[in-house]
């Protein structure tokens, strides 16, 4: 995704577009449709490509009904009748392309009511009307309608592909190149969505079935996974992770350790190392609580089969401001156009590690690879401001309220000092 929109959705009332990039860091007061923003991301990765109908209320994005995510006008305007978003897109060694989604209320339940995709000078067109499942197609020359069908997969509707009745409108070179898009198998993956707060730490794990979930409850059954299955693709990760632990301070070596057979219960140890002498291993519910609630963001990020794109929030939650920043540089090291990383933070030293790192030129990314999106509230509204980093890791056309709380406090700080002085 390269740019996203929205309207009329929770807190944005007029239209409003933001950069995305490889990297992309939310920034703002609580309260600024931070986490509305990264749900309605998800929303539109599940309608566009995985064929699913959205769900707001599914964790860890819990939005509620379609009173509460229609956007509220106050006074006589109430309500919001629906709301629309978003985002253009740029598949490989193809052009670019734009999906669009609308979504209604049924019930008190906001579901997609129309999607379409778009061609980069949008003459060519796809729309599907999901209440009459109908199929229209547009290009320069011709317009059709066709009927698609809705599957009822346990009670909920699966959006089918786009597909056409009449074969030469396939042949259209504008419509195949649409149809690759939606095709392209990196999009066909979910994305991942991580919690602002994660799993507790145990002492002893009991083998269980690994699936993600947001709170990484299943990581520990993961790294046990890796570590039986073969000692080359548990090196790789385990050498990754204690990368990340030596550069953040947390720990220079981490081991599962088994309570017997394969099947049977085990326990995540933790070492330090001082100089050349190594520390006792600890069991993992024993070392600093920030060492759990960061492993299973640094996994996720780091296993061989991550998806295409992270949603994260608040990643530096219980974590040393130097550990916040090499969560930073572990940022900047992975972030592409393959592994996109979108992060909510509170974290300046995050934030201004990334800036640093760009400026010294410590990964791959450069400058355009970076987007900051500030969040500034105005009245019941909020406005999205998409900000840029030059090659100096300078904040480029930040608002006078980017950071004016730390500003201020910062001259406080100068002025008690001048006083004392």
């Amino acid at each position: 995704m390269k740019r996203i929109w929205l309207e009329n959705y929770r807190c944005f009332r007029e239209r409003q577009e933001a950069r995305l990039a490889p990297l992309t860091l939310l920034v703002g007061d609580n309260s600024t449709g931070k986490t509305s923003f990264l749900a309605m991301i998800r929303a539109l990765w599940d309608v566009a490509y995985l064929n699913r109908v959205s769900n707001f209320k599914e964790v860890p994005y819990d939005l509620g009904s379609f009173d509460e995510i229609a956007h509220f006008r106050g006074g006589r305007g109430g309500r919001a009748e629906s709301f629309e978003s978003g985002f253009e897109v740029v598949p490989p060694s193809e052009p670019a392309c734009h999906w669009s989604v609308a979504f209604s209320r049924r019930g008190t339940t906001p579901l997609p009511v129309t999607r379409r995709l778009a061609n980069e000078a949008r003459d060519t067109w796809i729309e599907h009307d999901l209440d009459s499942s109908k199929v229209l197609v547009r290009t320069p020359t011709a317009e059709i309608e066709s009927d698609a069908p809705v599957h009822e997969i346990e009670g909920d509707r699966l959006l089918p592909i786009f597909f056409f009745t009449n074969a030469k409108q396939e042949e259209d070179p504008a419509i195949q190149q649409l149809l690759r898009s939606v095709a392209w198998s990196n999009f066909r993956q979910p994305l991942y969505a991580g919690a602002p707060v994660r799993s507790k730490p145990h002492r002893t794990y009991d083998p269980s079935l690994v699936s993600r979930d947001p709170e990484g409850d299943y990581v520990p059954m993961y790294l046990a996974n890796q570590y039986f299955e073969g000692k080359k693709r548990w090196g790789q990760l385990r050498e990754a992770l204690q990368r990340f632990g030596k550069d953040a301070g947390l720990f220079d070596e981490i081991t599962v350790k088994p309570l017997g057979k394969q099947s049977g219960p085990f326990q995540l140890h933790i070492r330090r190392f001082d100089g050349h002498t190594k520390g006792p291993r600890r069991n993992l519910i024993d070392v600093g609580y920030g060492v759990s609630q960061v492993l299973p963001v640094v996994t996720e990020l780091l296993r061989q089969d991550a998806p295409p794109m992270f949603l994260l929030q608040q990643p530096e939650v219980h974590l040393h401001p130097s550990a916040q920043a090499a969560l930073g540089s572990l940022f900047c090291r992975i972030a592409d156009w393959d592994r996109q990383i979108i992060i909510e933070t509170h974290s300046d030293h995050l934030l201004d590690r990334v800036r640093m790192d760009v400026r010294d030129g410590a990964g791959a990314l450069k400058p355009e690879d970076v987007s900051i999106l500030y969040f500034e509230r105005q009245g019941l509204s909020v406005r999205i401001h998409s900000l840029r980093i030059d090659g100096d890791g300078n904040i480029l056309d930040a608002p006078r309220g980017y950071r004016r709380f730390f500003m201020d406090e910062v001259r406080r700080s100068l002025w008690k000092r001048e006083v004392g002085d």
